[in-house]
C-alpha cells in the first residue's frame, strides 16, 4: 500500500511522508523521520512527526538542540514533555530555582506552561523526543530573542 498503513497480510508496507486520516477501524500511520522536514526553530531543529493535522491530539517531534546554546522558551498554549535521546544539557526554570541535567534517559515535564531555558552543552547536540497537547499544527518556529522568553 502507497499510504503507509500496514498490509491485511502482515506485509511491509512503506513509510511515506504524508499520511492524512487515522480515523477508522484497524489503520495504522508509520512515518519516518528520513521523510519529515526538520523545522529550524532557531537553535535547532525539530522534525514533526505527528502534528493536529493527525487528529490524534498530541504531536511528537525529534528536536536536535544545537551544542552550547541557550534557549529561553515559555510555551503559553501548549504543554510539554521531553525525553533525552541523545547528547547532554539542562533545564532550568526561568528564576534558576531548578536545574535538571539531562542525559539519555532523562525525561522534564512542564506542566504550568512554565518559562524556562534549554541548555545544551557546549560539546555536544542535545537530542529529545518532544511531546506537545494540544498538538502543533507543523510550522511553528520559536522567535529567539534575549529579552523574552519564545512561545507558539
Amino acid at each position: 500500500s502507497r499510504s503507509g498503513r500496514a498490509q491485511p497480510d502482515g506485509g511491509p508496507s512503506p513509510i511515506t511522508p504524508h499520511h492524512r486520516n487515522l480515523r477508522g477501524r484497524g489503520t495504522v500511520l508509520a512515518r519516518s523521520r528520513a521523510h519529515t522536514e526538520p523545522i529550524d526553530w532557531g537553535n535547532g531543529t525539530s522534525a514533526r512527526l505527528l502534528t493536529a493535522d493527525d487528529n490524534l491530539g498530541f504531536t511528537i517531534a525529534h528536536t536536535v538542540v544545537r551544542a552550547g546554546t541557550v534557549s529561553k522558551l515559555q510555551y503559553r498554549n501548549h504543554l510539554e514533555a521531553c525525553y533525552c535521546i541523545g547528547g547532554s544539557g539542562a533545564v532550568e526554570t526561568m528564576d534558576g530555582s531548578v536545574r535538571v541535567p539531562l542525559t539519555t534517559g532523562v525525561l522534564y515535564a512542564l506542566d504550568e506552561h512554565d518559562a524556562h531555558l534549554l541548555i545544551a552543552s557546549d560539546h555536544e547536540d542535545l537530542e529529545l523526543v518532544s511531546v506537545f497537547n494540544p498538538p502543533l499544527q507543523g510550522h511553528e518556529r520559536h522567535s529567539l530573542d534575549a529579552s523574552d522568553y519564545s512561545s507558539y
